[in-house]
């Protein structure tokens, strides 16, 4: 890659110069307004084409976070959640050769991107300040509308994506780094840490892997993937769907406002809307506050390996500094 980092100003000149020249493989015009609307593990855009009206979002890949057969896996899912009506999320967009997954080229010598396009959709992320407890009510049974629908889909064949468990998250093999990495972490705080992590994994053990309890799961339904319009909640952005626990699913859902006081009123709404559609028995809504603790965890590793995205630059020290104050508290409850 050349120098200046995955999102530094020189690589956001290159991404757009990237995104206006693809264009026309999805029948957009030249004269289209690109807007980035946001950059985290990729770069999110919205087109405006004045030519027919058209308003759709472009997902543009980081370098190396997925492959092909990756991301066709995560559009087959998405494509059966929505031929069954599971939960309202934006269609993919074929380009004008039939390919809902195109490879980018970098005029600037940088390596290729996948991109996909999406249907725009209305609506804003929900805030803390509106009725958040409402809205999680509905997220636990959306929630479990699309854990039913995983338990019974039979996956295509070429089917991968990730699997998110303790080894990939905080284990020996983190796809977003070692958490020991941590923005701030000094020799107390890792021990701090540490201790916590191996409650986690103790408990996880425990836990266990049972088809009823594991498989295949968005991962990521944090609030800037949810979209309210109206009395309509819709989930977008399935690029970290994979394997893990059903649960982690509400972990995800409070990312990087798990300390919130609010959060414990949140897991209450969640499992009451969850347990509209499916079973969750009470060892499960108990061991919530464990995969939270985990979240955090993970997102202390991904603050320090993706420290070039505002989401990170605003979270910082003070992100790191609030886990270890969780972690006392995990510890505190279940040590």
């Amino acid at each position: 890659m050349a120098e200046g980092g995955e999102y530094s100003p020189e690589a956001l000149v290159d991404l757009d110069a990237m995104v206006h020249d693809g264009l026309p493989r999805w029948g957009i015009s030249a004269g289209s307004t690109i807007t980035l609307l946001n950059v985290s593990e990729n770069a999110t855009y919205r087109i405006d084409d004045p030519a027919d009206g058209r308003r759709f979002v472009l997902r543009v890949h980081r370098i190396g976070y997925r492959d092909e057969p990756q991301i066709r896996s995560e559009l087959a899912w998405i494509g059966a959640l929505r031929a069954e009506h599971v939960v309202e999320t934006p269609a993919p967009i074929a380009a004008r050769d039939g390919s809902f997954v195109q490879r980018l080229v970098s005029p600037g010598g940088r390596p290729d991107r996948f991109a996909v396009a999406f249907d725009f959709v209305t609506g804003r992320e929900p805030d803390q300040a509106s009725d958040l407890v409402g809205w999680f009510r509905k997220l636990g049974r959306i929630t479990a509308q699309m854990h039913e629908h995983s338990r019974r889909w039979p996956r295509p064949a070429g089917f991968v994506r990730d699997v998110w468990d303790f080894e990939t998250m905080v284990g020996d093999k983190p796809h977003w780094g070692p958490w020991r990495a941590g923005l701030g972490l000094d020799d107390a705080g890792r021990a701090h840490l540490g201790r916590a992590v191996a409650l986690i994994g103790r408990r996880l053990e425990r836990f266990g892997k049972a088809p009823s309890r594991y498989g295949l799961i968005h991962a990521d339904p944090r609030l800037a993937n949810l979209m309210v319009d109206g009395d309509r909640l819709s989930v977008i952005d399935f690029d970290d769907c994979g394997f893990s626990w059903f649960v982690y699913d509400f972990a995800s859902a409070v990312s990087f406002f798990e300390h919130d006081p609010i959060v414990p009123a949140l897991m209450d709404a969640w499992v009451e809307g969850y347990r509209t559609v499916a079973t969750l028995s009470q060892e499960e809504a108990d061991e919530l506050p464990v995969f939270v603790m985990l979240r955090r965890i993970l997102l202390v590793a991904w603050v320090a390996s993706h420290a070039e995205t505002p989401t990170a630059q605003e979270m910082g020290t003070a992100y790191t500094d609030g886990a270890l104050t969780l972690a006392e508290d995990l510890l505190a409850r279940y040590g």
